[in-house]
Parts: C-alpha cells; sequence; structure tokens
C-alpha cells in the first residue's frame, strides 16, 4: 500500500516537471529564444535621446496603470475617463519621444517589444533604487 502511493507520488511528480518543461519550452518559444536581459538590452539601445528617455519614463507607467484601471471600469463607468486618458497620452508620449529619437518604436519590427517597455521600466527603476540606497563609504 505504502509503495504505490510512493510510486503515485513519484508520477505525479514526473509528470508535473514535464508540464512544467514543456511550459518553460513554451515561453521561450515566446522570447525568441532570449533572455529578458537581451530584450531589454536591445530595447535600450533604441531609447538614448534624454527627450525619450523621459518620454518614456512617464508615459510607460501611465499606460500600465490605465491597464490596470479597466477592471475597475467595469464597476465604475466614470473610472474610464481617467483610464483613457492616461492611456492616450501615455502612447502620445511614446511617439513624441521617438520623434526625438529619430527612430520608430522597437514593437514596430517586433510585436513582443510591446511587453518588453513595462519590465525595461522596472529595471531603469529597481537600478535608480539600489544606486540610491548604496553606502559611499
Amino acid at each position: 500500500m505504502e509503495r504505490n502511493g510512493k510510486y503515485r507520488r513519484r508520477s505525479e511528480f514526473r509528470l508535473r516537471f514535464a508540464e512544467a518543461v514543456d511550459f518553460l519550452k513554451e515561453r521561450e518559444k515566446m522570447l525568441g529564444g532570449r533572455s529578458w536581459s537581451e530584450w531589454i538590452r536591445e530595447y535600450s539601445a533604441g531609447h538614448q535621446n534624454p527627450v525619450n528617455l523621459a518620454c518614456h519614463s512617464v508615459g510607460i507607467p501611465m499606460i500600465a496603470v490605465a491597464v490596470l484601471l479597466i477592471p475597475l471600469a467595469l464597476w465604475r463607468p466614470q473610472t474610464w475617463k481617467l483610464a483613457g486618458g492616461l492611456f492616450v497620452v501615455g502612447w502620445i508620449l511614446q511617439f513624441v519621444g521617438h520623434a526625438f529619437e529619430g527612430k520608430p518604436p522597437e514593437f514596430f519590427k517586433d510585436w513582443r517589444f510591446l511587453f518588453v517597455g513595462l519590465r525595461w521600466w522596472f529595471a531603469k527603476v529597481s537600478a535608480a533604487f539600489a544606486h540610491q540606497n548604496e553606502d559611499p563609504g
């Protein structure tokens, strides 16, 4: 009896492990065989102009907050104006920044860059906080 339970747990573990491996393979396909660091590095290379950086630093979180407000807007219709305004202004800032950069947005060449911008923003903010908390001594 105990032995059957042990084998059952092992087979369940193997099944779950195989599912996890399949998930990671699918995720790797979605990322085009590149790591998040590689995507962020390429995204950063297309965002060097200080005005573009400033526009993205403000516009990206505006878009993210707008998307997060959508479920709330389903129950509170007055929230649609705020969400819509943040979304539109955030995207306007993105395109204004790229006008200063002189390059099209990265997602024009690969749609997956739409998901990289927020990761880039978090990496930038976390690096700024880490730098701020460094011990100067």
